[in-house]
């Protein structure tokens, strides 16, 4: 018997269907809510509610009223940047051949680092459009991301897409997988979407809870993000050893050596690490903008 064989055989495992899980939140027949779209929506009003907490507090590089065209540019970012990075960095052959796809983002598909580029090129535009410190900006902003984070990896779980490699830990689960002979139980493999929330959502929002609300790093332009884009690539470094490539790229995988999400976490590792050795260098007396709180 294969390994993998045996791993599906694990009477151990979580059977998906168990867990009573669907990816749709609200089926009205007409009109369907997917829990993939209530994570996005959840992500940018969270991250809203606590980036006006965090604009309250001394020294912020915005003020109240930037906030709403801040989420406004960085949700056009995300939804756009992620949906075309995940179309040029995943999937390009699929979708030249069916562009009309690409609007289909209830179906899922959306790539986090696209997401970054996207909401970075929204934040550089307002601090060009209203003078501010786009450094700084993205500080803030960064320490927001890990909401959206976690429960886009949630919904990944409950979408059964994005699964680990095939193991036999106690909490393996198998999920509903396509075959020659239609759908059927996969074999026992790593939850890595939930090692994603715990690391990339809770894990990296501690982080930086407490490099902002303990030290002086958002007086320090890049500290925040650099720690973000640092400790984001770590783990999703790591976790890809678990994790299944995409099936249009496991050649691309065996060809390499490694993912294609550790390729594009490699120039955010390096980037962070620079962004956050060279935070003093660039630690100026911060002058409070009009309609924020003053620095202490």
């Amino acid at each position: 018997m294969s390994l993998i064989a045996a791993l599906a055989a694990n009477s151990t495992a979580i059977a998906f269907p168990d867990l009573g899980l669907s990816p749709i939140a609200l089926d009205l027949g007409f009109f369907q809510l997917r829990w993939y779209s209530l994570a996005y929506l959840a992500g940018i009003f969270i991250g809203y509610w606590y980036l006006l907490k965090l604009l309250k507090q001394p020294g912020a590089p915005l003020a109240r009223r930037h906030a709403d065209d801040l989420v406004f540019y960085a949700a056009l970012g995300i939804i756009l940047g992620g949906r075309l990075g995940y179309v040029l960095f995943y999937n390009l052959p699929y979708y030249l051949d069916r562009p009309l796809e690409i609007l289909k983002l209830w179906d899922g598909g959306m790539s986090f680092h696209g997401g970054v580029i996207g909401t970075s090129l929204g934040i550089i535009y307002l601090s060009w459009k209203e003078k501010l410190q786009w450094l700084r900006v993205h500080d803030y902003v960064a320490c927001c991301v890990p909401f959206g984070l976690f429960f886009g990896r949630i919904a990944n779980f409950v979408n059964q897409e994005l699964w680990g490699a095939p193991t036999d830990v106690p909490w393996a689960v198998r999920f509903v997988e396509s075959t020659p002979y239609g759908a059927a139980l996969g074999p026992a493999r790593h939850p890595s979407q939930l090692y994603e929330a715990g690391l990339e959502g809770l894990l990296l929002f501690a982080i930086l809870w407490a490099m902002f609300w303990h030290s002086k790093a958002r007086y320090e332009p890049g500290k925040l993000v650099g720690a973000f884009i640092f400790f984001y690539g770590i783990f999703r470094f790591g976790i890809e050893f678990i994790r299944e490539p995409d099936s249009q790229l496991v050649e691309f995988a065996n060809a390499t050596g490694l993912h294609m999400g550790q390729w594009l976490t490699v120039p955010m590792i390096l980037g962070g690490l620079y962004l956050m050795a060279t935070a003093k260098k660039r630690r100026e007396r911060v002058e409070p903008i009009a309609g924020s709180a003053s620095v202490a």
